[in-house]
């Protein structure tokens, strides 16, 4: 039985002419702007409709009438069902176009400022394996093919371990291969489940919250180092310990093996005791003769490489002097702040998570770095005219805020405290131009160099250096 398709309009033969937010492609209808996942412009498809709305709707091919002359064929067997890779299907050259467009779309029309010429994009050498760090999810309810729906066969099992179905929160798309990391991941992830299927280990079930097997992180690193965290929803010592035993025999190379018991609702570890099982309780990775220490919950971005060529742009933007002060705000486990310490007279660094920040310290510390100090604390509490004045007023500030950008009251310290010189690191340009505006009163934006650091994604970074009117 198929999946039900409601009473959703079916458009066909439509030509599929641009690309739009979040990955997806579009075209317009009758006036109406349509939505389509898992097409690319120049497909000429027949549009099964899964939301409408007054202004547009939403949906997915359902027969393609004509493939478009810059369609490839996606690398991996699970595209277009577990929501990661999105653009596998476009040329990488063809993503990097849109990438460089929604950047400077976003920064002229949401930031309406003036802008420099824009730099080109910065391509990523990797377009495949990038990643160093990804979540697995175990499911005892996996997302079943279209195939399986039709046949009379009854289904083995339910059990998987992959990514989670967009949309579907109980619902994980077993993984075979995935091009994101590196080996040992497939085969670590692969074994795992052969073991849990062997041994009649229980896959977690979301709906029921119960089962045994939750998550698999997996960190690799540019120094060769590697870390597995395995997340049981409930203590089994018998299950946890010969499983555990199994990966350490199966896979020596990895060097700090580690689980979590997590019995609450969601699976964030941000807040659970994590316990070495063998190895070391961190990995290493390096930049430019940095070390930087990666605990379980520490950030790092998650392409290695490419993030050196973020910083780089970010380092070259700042063009610190040996007498100057830096202000690294939202500064994570301080990897900036520490790249650019040899240039400054001194950074200080802000971060609203406490264990980034003695991350951040530790990792000054193993450096022989002397100039840095690092504060925890909300932003917005902590940048405050007395801690200003008690660190010494900021020559050139570093901004690297999440998503949802900064809040206005930072903006605001920001311009009164007015330093010579702001890069500005965004992962969402939006919010990075409506920050850009609110700065414009002071500040001109005099260089923009947007960075690939996802391959395949709609995703882009993008580096911004203002300067003071």
């Amino acid at each position: 039985m198929g999946r039900s398709r409601k009473s959703k309009p079916l458009l066909k033969k439509v030509t599929i002419t641009d690309v739009a937010a979040e990955g997806k492609a579009m075209c317009r209808v009758e006036d109406r702007v349509v939505f389509v996942q898992r097409t690319v412009p120049g497909d000429v498809v027949d549009v099964q409709v899964t939301k409408k709305r007054r202004n547009y709707y939403e949906g997915f091919p359902v027969f393609f009438h004509e493939y478009s002359s810059i369609r490839q064929e996606p690398m991996c067997e699970h595209f277009g069902v577990c929501g990661g890779c999105k653009w596998q299907a476009l040329p990488y050259e063809h993503q990097l176009k849109y990438k460089e467009r929604e950047v400077v779309n976003n920064l002229s029309r949401i930031g309406k400022v003036t802008l420099p010429d824009v730099t080109p994009i910065l391509r990523s050498e990797k377009t495949e394996f990038y990643r160093n760090k990804l979540e697995f999810t175990f499911s005892n309810n996996r997302w079943l093919s279209e195939e399986e729906l039709k046949t009379d066969e009854p289904v083995e099992h339910r059990n998987g371990v992959g990514f989670h179905i967009p949309g579907m929160y109980d619902k994980v798309e077993d993984v075979k291969k995935c091009y994101l990391q590196k080996d040992p991941s497939n085969a670590i992830r692969l074994a795992i489940k052969d073991y849990a299927l062997e041994h009649g280990l229980t896959f977690f079930d979301l709906k029921k919250q119960e089962g045994f097997l939750r998550t698999l992180i997996i960190r690799t690193s540019s120094t060769g180092e590697l870390m597995v965290i395995l997340t049981l929803f409930h203590e089994n010592k018998e299950w946890r310990e010969g499983l555990l035993s199994f990966i350490q025999t199966k896979f020596p190379e990895i060097t700090s093996l580690m689980y979590v018991i997590n019995s609450k609702k969601n699976d964030t570890i941000a807040d659970q005791d994590i316990v070495l099982f063998a190895g070391q309780d961190h990995i290493f990775e390096e930049m430019e003769g940095l070390k930087f220490k990666i605990g379980p919950k520490s950030f790092y971005q998650t392409n290695s490489e490419q993030a050196y060529e973020l910083y780089k742009v970010t380092r070259d933007f700042a063009n610190i002097k040996s007498h100057e002060v830096v202000y690294d705000l939202y500064t994570g486990t301080g990897t900036i702040a520490n790249f650019v310490a040899s240039q400054a007279k001194k950074v200080i660094g802000v971060e609203y998570v406490p264990e980034a920040i003695e991350d951040a310290k530790v990792n000054s510390t193993i450096n022989g770095i002397d100039n840095t100090s690092f504060f925890a604390g909300d932003m917005k509490d902590v940048l405050n005219f007395d801690f200003i004045k008690k660190q010494g007023h900021p020559d050139v500030m570093i901004v690297d805020p999440p998503r949802a950008g900064m809040h206005a009251d930072v903006v605001e310290t920001i311009l009164t405290t007015a330093p010579d010189r702001i890069v500005y690191v965004s992962c969402n340009s939006a919010t990075q131009a409506r920050d850009l505006n609110m700065l414009d009163v002071r500040y001109k934006v005099t260089k923009v160099q947007p960075v690939d650091m996802f391959p395949h994604t709609h995703h882009v970074e993008n580096v911004v250096l203002l300067e003071r009117k």
